[in-house]
Protein backbone atom coordinates (compact mmCIF):
# COMPACT_ATOMS: atom_id res chain seq x y z
CA UNK A 1 0.00 0.00 0.00
CA UNK A 2 3.02 2.29 -0.38
CA UNK A 3 2.09 5.71 -1.74
CA UNK A 4 -1.69 5.41 -1.40
CA UNK A 5 -3.73 8.17 0.13
CA UNK A 6 -5.50 7.42 3.43
CA UNK A 7 -7.76 9.53 5.65
CA UNK A 8 -6.34 11.23 8.71
CA UNK A 9 -6.89 10.07 12.25
CA UNK A 10 -9.86 12.30 13.04
CA UNK A 11 -11.65 11.34 9.83
CA UNK A 12 -10.94 7.65 10.40
CA UNK A 13 -12.15 7.76 14.00
CA UNK A 14 -15.30 9.62 13.01
CA UNK A 15 -16.11 7.10 10.29
CA UNK A 16 -15.11 3.95 12.17
CA UNK A 17 -17.00 3.50 15.44
CA UNK A 18 -15.27 0.19 16.26
CA UNK A 19 -11.78 1.66 15.97
CA UNK A 20 -12.94 4.66 18.00
CA UNK A 21 -14.18 2.44 20.82
CA UNK A 22 -11.01 0.35 20.89
CA UNK A 23 -8.82 3.47 20.87
CA UNK A 24 -10.75 5.14 23.69
CA UNK A 25 -10.67 1.89 25.68
CA UNK A 26 -6.89 1.74 25.36
CA UNK A 27 -6.46 5.38 26.34
CA UNK A 28 -8.67 5.00 29.43
CA UNK A 29 -6.87 1.90 30.70
CA UNK A 30 -3.41 3.36 29.93
CA UNK A 31 -4.21 6.44 32.01
CA UNK A 32 -5.25 4.11 34.83
CA UNK A 33 -2.08 2.04 34.47
CA UNK A 34 0.11 5.13 34.73
CA UNK A 35 -1.80 6.22 37.82
CA UNK A 36 -1.40 2.89 39.59
CA UNK A 37 2.28 2.55 38.68
CA UNK A 38 3.10 5.86 40.36
CA UNK A 39 0.96 4.97 43.38
CA UNK A 40 2.46 1.50 43.79
CA UNK A 41 6.03 2.76 43.45
CA UNK A 42 5.43 5.36 46.16
CA UNK A 43 3.68 2.78 48.36
CA UNK A 44 6.47 0.21 48.04
CA UNK A 45 9.18 2.82 48.60
CA UNK A 46 7.42 4.14 51.72
CA UNK A 47 6.60 0.75 53.27
CA UNK A 48 9.81 -1.13 52.47
CA UNK A 49 12.34 1.69 52.40
CA UNK A 50 14.41 -0.28 49.88
CA UNK A 51 15.21 0.61 46.29
CA UNK A 52 15.49 -3.09 45.46
CA UNK A 53 11.79 -3.50 46.31
CA UNK A 54 10.83 -0.82 43.80
CA UNK A 55 13.10 -2.49 41.23
CA UNK A 56 11.38 -5.82 41.92
CA UNK A 57 8.00 -4.17 41.36
CA UNK A 58 9.12 -2.89 37.95
CA UNK A 59 10.68 -6.24 37.10
CA UNK A 60 7.54 -8.30 37.70
CA UNK A 61 5.50 -5.70 35.85
CA UNK A 62 7.71 -5.52 32.74
CA UNK A 63 9.98 -8.56 32.37
CA UNK A 64 8.04 -11.48 33.88
CA UNK A 65 5.08 -11.17 31.46
CA UNK A 66 7.49 -11.42 28.50
CA UNK A 67 8.29 -14.99 29.52
CA UNK A 68 4.66 -15.94 28.82
CA UNK A 69 4.57 -14.26 25.38
CA UNK A 70 4.20 -17.45 23.27
CA UNK A 71 1.23 -18.57 25.36
CA UNK A 72 -0.27 -15.07 25.51
CA UNK A 73 -0.27 -14.75 21.74
CA UNK A 74 -1.73 -18.23 21.27
CA UNK A 75 -4.77 -17.28 23.39
CA UNK A 76 -5.58 -14.45 20.97
CA UNK A 77 -5.42 -16.87 18.03
CA UNK A 78 -7.53 -19.54 19.70
CA UNK A 79 -10.52 -17.58 21.05
CA UNK A 80 -12.64 -14.64 20.00
CA UNK A 81 -10.36 -11.63 20.48
CA UNK A 82 -13.13 -9.38 21.76
CA UNK A 83 -13.83 -11.86 24.58
CA UNK A 84 -10.12 -12.24 25.27
CA UNK A 85 -9.70 -8.47 25.63
CA UNK A 86 -12.78 -8.13 27.85
CA UNK A 87 -11.60 -10.97 30.11
CA UNK A 88 -8.12 -9.47 30.41
CA UNK A 89 -9.49 -6.05 31.37
CA UNK A 90 -11.80 -7.56 33.98
CA UNK A 91 -8.96 -9.66 35.46
CA UNK A 92 -6.72 -6.61 35.69
CA UNK A 93 -9.50 -4.57 37.27
CA UNK A 94 -10.21 -7.29 39.83
CA UNK A 95 -6.53 -7.53 40.76
CA UNK A 96 -6.26 -3.76 41.22
CA UNK A 97 -9.42 -3.80 43.33
CA UNK A 98 -7.94 -6.51 45.57
CA UNK A 99 -4.70 -4.55 45.98
CA UNK A 100 -6.56 -1.31 46.74
CA UNK A 101 -8.74 -2.92 49.42
CA UNK A 102 -5.98 -4.89 51.18
CA UNK A 103 -2.59 -3.24 50.40
CA UNK A 104 -0.96 -6.65 50.99
CA UNK A 105 2.63 -7.27 52.12
CA UNK A 106 5.34 -7.06 49.48
CA UNK A 107 5.55 -10.75 48.42
CA UNK A 108 1.79 -11.00 47.83
CA UNK A 109 1.74 -7.57 46.21
CA UNK A 110 4.41 -8.63 43.73
CA UNK A 111 2.44 -11.79 42.93
CA UNK A 112 -0.73 -9.80 42.27
CA UNK A 113 1.17 -7.30 40.12
CA UNK A 114 2.62 -10.21 38.12
CA UNK A 115 -0.90 -11.63 37.55
CA UNK A 116 -2.10 -8.24 36.34
CA UNK A 117 0.91 -7.88 34.07
CA UNK A 118 0.41 -11.33 32.52
CA UNK A 119 -3.22 -10.43 31.77
CA UNK A 120 -1.94 -7.27 30.10
CA UNK A 121 0.52 -9.37 28.10
CA UNK A 122 -2.38 -11.48 26.80
CA UNK A 123 -4.35 -8.34 25.93
CA UNK A 124 -1.61 -6.69 23.85
CA UNK A 125 -1.33 -9.17 20.95
CA UNK A 126 -5.09 -9.67 20.86
CA UNK A 127 -5.67 -5.92 20.52
CA UNK A 128 -3.04 -5.47 17.82
CA UNK A 129 -4.33 -8.50 15.93
CA UNK A 130 -7.85 -7.05 16.07
CA UNK A 131 -6.95 -3.86 14.18
CA UNK A 132 -6.93 -5.37 10.63
CA UNK A 133 -10.46 -6.69 11.25
CA UNK A 134 -11.66 -3.18 12.12
CA UNK A 135 -10.03 -1.09 9.35
CA UNK A 136 -9.15 -1.50 5.69
CA UNK A 137 -5.62 -2.32 4.55
CA UNK A 138 -4.83 1.23 3.46
CA UNK A 139 -5.82 2.59 6.89
CA UNK A 140 -3.56 0.33 8.98
CA UNK A 141 -0.74 2.87 9.34
CA UNK A 142 -3.15 5.63 10.40
CA UNK A 143 -4.95 3.32 12.84
CA UNK A 144 -1.70 2.13 14.45
CA UNK A 145 -0.38 5.69 14.73
CA UNK A 146 -3.67 6.90 16.21
CA UNK A 147 -3.64 4.24 18.90
CA UNK A 148 0.05 4.91 19.58
CA UNK A 149 -0.63 8.62 20.00
CA UNK A 150 -3.51 7.94 22.37
CA UNK A 151 -1.75 5.40 24.56
CA UNK A 152 1.52 7.33 24.80
CA UNK A 153 -0.35 10.52 25.55
CA UNK A 154 -2.23 8.66 28.27
CA UNK A 155 1.04 7.39 29.77
CA UNK A 156 2.36 10.95 29.86
CA UNK A 157 -0.83 12.26 31.44
CA UNK A 158 -1.11 9.53 34.08
CA UNK A 159 1.64 10.70 36.47
CA UNK A 160 0.22 14.24 36.43
CA UNK A 161 -3.25 12.96 37.31
CA UNK A 162 -1.72 10.77 40.03
CA UNK A 163 0.06 13.78 41.51
CA UNK A 164 -3.27 15.63 41.65
CA UNK A 165 -5.24 12.72 43.16
CA UNK A 166 -2.81 11.29 45.72
CA UNK A 167 -3.13 14.13 48.30
CA UNK A 168 -6.91 13.66 48.36
CA UNK A 169 -7.57 9.93 47.94
CA UNK A 170 -4.21 8.33 48.79
CA UNK A 171 -2.77 5.18 47.27
CA UNK A 172 -5.94 3.06 47.71
CA UNK A 173 -8.07 5.69 46.00
CA UNK A 174 -5.74 5.94 43.00
CA UNK A 175 -5.74 2.15 42.66
CA UNK A 176 -9.56 2.15 42.75
CA UNK A 177 -9.55 4.69 39.91
CA UNK A 178 -7.33 2.32 37.90
CA UNK A 179 -9.67 -0.59 38.64
CA UNK A 180 -12.59 1.52 37.39
CA UNK A 181 -10.66 2.39 34.21
CA UNK A 182 -10.42 -1.32 33.35
CA UNK A 183 -14.19 -1.68 33.86
CA UNK A 184 -14.84 1.25 31.51
CA UNK A 185 -12.46 -0.23 28.96
CA UNK A 186 -14.21 -3.60 29.12
CA UNK A 187 -17.59 -1.95 28.54
CA UNK A 188 -16.29 -0.14 25.46
CA UNK A 189 -14.71 -3.29 24.04
CA UNK A 190 -17.95 -5.20 24.63
CA UNK A 191 -19.53 -2.95 21.98
CA UNK A 192 -17.09 -4.16 19.31
CA UNK A 193 -18.23 -6.79 16.82
CA UNK A 194 -17.19 -10.39 17.36
CA UNK A 195 -13.51 -10.84 16.42
CA UNK A 196 -12.89 -14.58 15.93
CA UNK A 197 -9.48 -15.39 14.43
CA UNK A 198 -9.84 -16.32 10.78
CA UNK A 199 -8.35 -19.77 10.25
CA UNK A 200 -7.32 -20.93 6.80
CA UNK A 201 -9.32 -23.69 5.06
CA UNK A 202 -6.43 -26.12 5.54
CA UNK A 203 -5.99 -25.39 9.26
CA UNK A 204 -5.93 -28.53 11.40
CA UNK A 205 -7.09 -28.22 15.06
CA UNK A 206 -4.19 -28.78 17.47
CA UNK A 207 -3.55 -28.42 21.18
CA UNK A 208 -2.85 -25.11 22.89
CA UNK A 209 0.85 -25.79 23.51
CA UNK A 210 1.28 -27.00 19.94
CA UNK A 211 -0.19 -23.73 18.68
CA UNK A 212 2.19 -21.76 20.90
CA UNK A 213 5.17 -23.69 19.46
CA UNK A 214 3.81 -23.13 15.97
CA UNK A 215 3.85 -19.39 16.60
CA UNK A 216 7.54 -19.46 17.50
CA UNK A 217 8.37 -21.53 14.45
CA UNK A 218 6.31 -19.32 12.15
CA UNK A 219 8.46 -16.23 12.77
CA UNK A 220 11.72 -18.16 12.41
CA UNK A 221 10.62 -19.81 9.15
CA UNK A 222 9.68 -16.50 7.48
CA UNK A 223 12.84 -14.50 6.65
CA UNK A 224 11.10 -11.11 6.54
CA UNK A 225 9.46 -11.60 9.95
CA UNK A 226 12.69 -13.00 11.36
CA UNK A 227 14.63 -9.93 10.23
CA UNK A 228 12.02 -7.52 11.62
CA UNK A 229 12.00 -9.31 14.98
CA UNK A 230 15.78 -9.70 15.31
CA UNK A 231 16.37 -6.14 14.11
CA UNK A 232 13.87 -4.63 16.53
CA UNK A 233 15.28 -6.67 19.43
CA UNK A 234 18.86 -5.73 18.54
CA UNK A 235 18.02 -2.01 18.47
CA UNK A 236 16.19 -2.26 21.81
CA UNK A 237 18.99 -4.33 23.39
CA UNK A 238 21.47 -1.65 22.29
CA UNK A 239 19.46 1.43 23.27
CA UNK A 240 17.19 0.32 26.12
CA UNK A 241 19.57 1.69 28.76
CA UNK A 242 19.12 5.25 27.46
CA UNK A 243 16.81 6.51 30.24
CA UNK A 244 19.19 5.46 33.00
CA UNK A 245 22.22 6.73 31.09
CA UNK A 246 20.45 10.03 30.44
CA UNK A 247 20.01 10.65 34.18
CA UNK A 248 23.72 9.95 34.79
CA UNK A 249 24.79 12.10 31.82
CA UNK A 250 22.68 15.03 32.96
CA UNK A 251 23.69 14.94 36.61
CA UNK A 252 27.33 13.82 36.49
CA UNK A 253 28.57 15.18 33.16
CA UNK A 254 26.36 18.18 32.37
CA UNK A 255 25.74 19.18 36.02
CA UNK A 256 22.05 19.72 35.37
CA UNK A 257 19.42 20.32 38.05
CA UNK A 258 16.69 17.83 38.95
CA UNK A 259 14.08 19.80 37.01
CA UNK A 260 16.35 19.81 33.96
CA UNK A 261 16.78 16.04 34.25
CA UNK A 262 13.00 15.65 34.26
CA UNK A 263 12.79 17.86 31.16
CA UNK A 264 15.38 15.75 29.35
CA UNK A 265 13.52 12.55 30.23
CA UNK A 266 10.40 14.09 28.77
CA UNK A 267 12.10 14.86 25.46
CA UNK A 268 11.55 11.38 24.02
CA UNK A 269 7.91 11.47 25.10
CA UNK A 270 7.39 14.77 23.27
CA UNK A 271 9.01 13.33 20.15
CA UNK A 272 6.87 10.21 20.39
CA UNK A 273 3.64 12.21 20.45
CA UNK A 274 4.76 14.40 17.55
CA UNK A 275 5.83 11.33 15.58
CA UNK A 276 2.54 9.52 16.11
CA UNK A 277 0.62 12.70 15.26
CA UNK A 278 2.50 13.09 11.98
CA UNK A 279 1.99 9.45 11.03
CA UNK A 280 -1.70 9.63 11.95
CA UNK A 281 -2.36 12.43 9.49
CA UNK A 282 -3.01 9.85 6.78
CA UNK A 283 -1.23 11.65 3.95
CA UNK A 284 0.50 9.67 1.24
CA UNK A 285 2.10 6.89 3.25
CA UNK A 286 5.78 6.08 2.88
CA UNK A 287 7.03 2.54 2.44
CA UNK A 288 6.80 0.73 5.75
CA UNK A 289 10.23 -0.77 5.13
CA UNK A 290 11.74 2.69 4.72
CA UNK A 291 9.87 3.92 7.78
CA UNK A 292 11.09 0.99 9.88
CA UNK A 293 14.73 1.42 8.87
CA UNK A 294 14.50 5.18 9.34
CA UNK A 295 13.07 4.66 12.82
CA UNK A 296 15.87 2.28 13.77
CA UNK A 297 18.45 4.73 12.42
CA UNK A 298 17.06 7.87 14.08
CA UNK A 299 16.69 6.09 17.42
CA UNK A 300 20.25 4.72 17.34
CA UNK A 301 22.13 7.66 15.82
CA UNK A 302 20.32 9.97 18.22
CA UNK A 303 21.86 8.09 21.15
CA UNK A 304 25.30 8.03 19.52
CA UNK A 305 25.22 11.82 19.08
CA UNK A 306 23.86 12.27 22.62
CA UNK A 307 27.11 10.77 23.90
CA UNK A 308 28.99 13.52 22.04
CA UNK A 309 26.67 16.37 23.09
CA UNK A 310 28.17 19.29 24.98
CA UNK A 311 25.08 21.06 26.32
CA UNK A 312 21.68 20.29 27.84
CA UNK A 313 19.83 21.94 24.94
CA UNK A 314 21.61 19.70 22.43
CA UNK A 315 20.74 16.57 24.43
CA UNK A 316 17.10 17.64 24.66
CA UNK A 317 16.90 18.23 20.89
CA UNK A 318 18.52 14.87 20.10
CA UNK A 319 16.29 12.93 22.47
CA UNK A 320 13.17 14.64 21.12
CA UNK A 321 14.16 13.64 17.58
CA UNK A 322 14.78 10.12 18.86
CA UNK A 323 11.13 10.02 19.92
CA UNK A 324 10.15 10.52 16.28
CA UNK A 325 12.23 7.46 15.39
CA UNK A 326 10.68 5.29 18.10
CA UNK A 327 7.18 6.20 16.89
CA UNK A 328 8.22 5.25 13.35
CA UNK A 329 9.59 1.90 14.58
CA UNK A 330 6.36 1.04 16.36
CA UNK A 331 3.96 2.01 13.56
CA UNK A 332 6.06 0.45 10.79
CA UNK A 333 6.62 -2.87 12.57
CA UNK A 334 2.94 -3.24 13.53
CA UNK A 335 1.75 -2.38 10.01
CA UNK A 336 4.24 -4.74 8.35
CA UNK A 337 3.24 -7.63 10.62
CA UNK A 338 -0.47 -6.98 10.03
CA UNK A 339 0.09 -7.04 6.26
CA UNK A 340 2.44 -10.03 6.15
CA UNK A 341 0.80 -12.43 8.60
CA UNK A 342 -2.54 -14.23 8.12
CA UNK A 343 -5.22 -13.36 10.65
CA UNK A 344 -5.17 -16.75 12.35
CA UNK A 345 -1.48 -16.34 13.24
CA UNK A 346 -1.41 -12.61 14.10
CA UNK A 347 -1.85 -13.00 17.86
CA UNK A 348 1.07 -15.39 18.18
CA UNK A 349 3.37 -13.29 16.00
CA UNK A 350 2.60 -10.10 17.93
CA UNK A 351 2.88 -11.91 21.26
CA UNK A 352 6.28 -13.35 20.41
CA UNK A 353 7.54 -10.10 18.86
CA UNK A 354 6.75 -7.95 21.89
CA UNK A 355 7.75 -10.67 24.32
CA UNK A 356 11.16 -10.80 22.64
CA UNK A 357 11.38 -7.01 22.79
CA UNK A 358 10.69 -7.17 26.54
CA UNK A 359 13.53 -9.66 27.01
CA UNK A 360 15.82 -7.45 24.89
CA UNK A 361 15.00 -4.48 27.12
CA UNK A 362 15.87 -6.49 30.24
CA UNK A 363 19.19 -7.51 28.65
CA UNK A 364 19.87 -3.85 27.91
CA UNK A 365 19.18 -2.83 31.51
CA UNK A 366 21.64 -5.39 32.84
CA UNK A 367 24.39 -5.10 30.23
CA UNK A 368 23.99 -1.35 29.81
CA UNK A 369 24.05 -0.84 33.56
CA UNK A 370 27.37 -2.68 33.82
CA UNK A 371 28.76 -0.66 30.91
CA UNK A 372 27.51 2.56 32.47
CA UNK A 373 29.30 1.82 35.73
CA UNK A 374 32.51 0.89 33.89
CA UNK A 375 32.90 3.70 31.34
CA UNK A 376 30.39 6.43 32.19
CA UNK A 377 27.39 7.87 30.37
CA UNK A 378 28.97 9.52 27.28
CA UNK A 379 30.80 6.36 26.19
CA UNK A 380 27.73 4.25 26.98
CA UNK A 381 25.61 6.40 24.66
CA UNK A 382 28.20 6.17 21.88
CA UNK A 383 28.55 2.39 22.21
CA UNK A 384 24.78 1.88 22.40
CA UNK A 385 24.13 4.13 19.42
CA UNK A 386 26.87 2.51 17.36
CA UNK A 387 25.55 -0.99 18.10
CA UNK A 388 22.02 0.05 17.18
CA UNK A 389 23.29 1.65 13.96
CA UNK A 390 25.05 -1.58 12.96
CA UNK A 391 21.80 -3.48 13.53
CA UNK A 392 19.99 -0.89 11.41
CA UNK A 393 22.44 -1.34 8.54
CA UNK A 394 21.97 -5.11 8.70
CA UNK A 395 18.17 -4.70 8.47
CA UNK A 396 18.46 -2.19 5.62
CA UNK A 397 20.63 -4.59 3.61
CA UNK A 398 18.55 -7.72 4.16
CA UNK A 399 14.89 -6.81 4.68
CA UNK A 400 13.91 -5.30 1.28
CA UNK A 401 14.94 -8.38 -0.77
CA UNK A 402 13.24 -10.72 1.72
CA UNK A 403 10.11 -8.60 1.94
CA UNK A 404 9.20 -8.62 -1.76
CA UNK A 405 8.52 -12.40 -2.00
CA UNK A 406 6.80 -12.36 1.41
CA UNK A 407 4.37 -9.67 0.25
CA UNK A 408 3.76 -11.54 -2.97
Amino acid sequence: MSGTSAPGALVLLRRNASLRRLTVARVVSFVGDSLSLVALMLHVAATSGQAIAVAALLLVGDFVPSLFAPLAGAIGDRFDRRRVMITCELVQGAVLLAIALTLPPLPLLLLLVAVRAVAGQVFQPASRAAVPALVGARDLETANATMGFGTNGAEALGPLVAAALLPFVGVPGVLLVDAASFAVSALLIARLPALPPQKGPDAVPTGFLAEAREGLGYIWARPALRIITLGFCAVVAANGIDDVALVVLATDDLRASESTVALLLGGVGIGLLVGYALLARGARAASMTVLLVAGFAVSSIGNLLTGLAWAVAVVFALQTVRGLGIAAMDVASSTLVQRLVPDGMLGRVFGNLYGAIGVAAAISYVGGGLLLDAVGAPVTFVVAGAAGTLATVAVALTLPRRLAPAQT
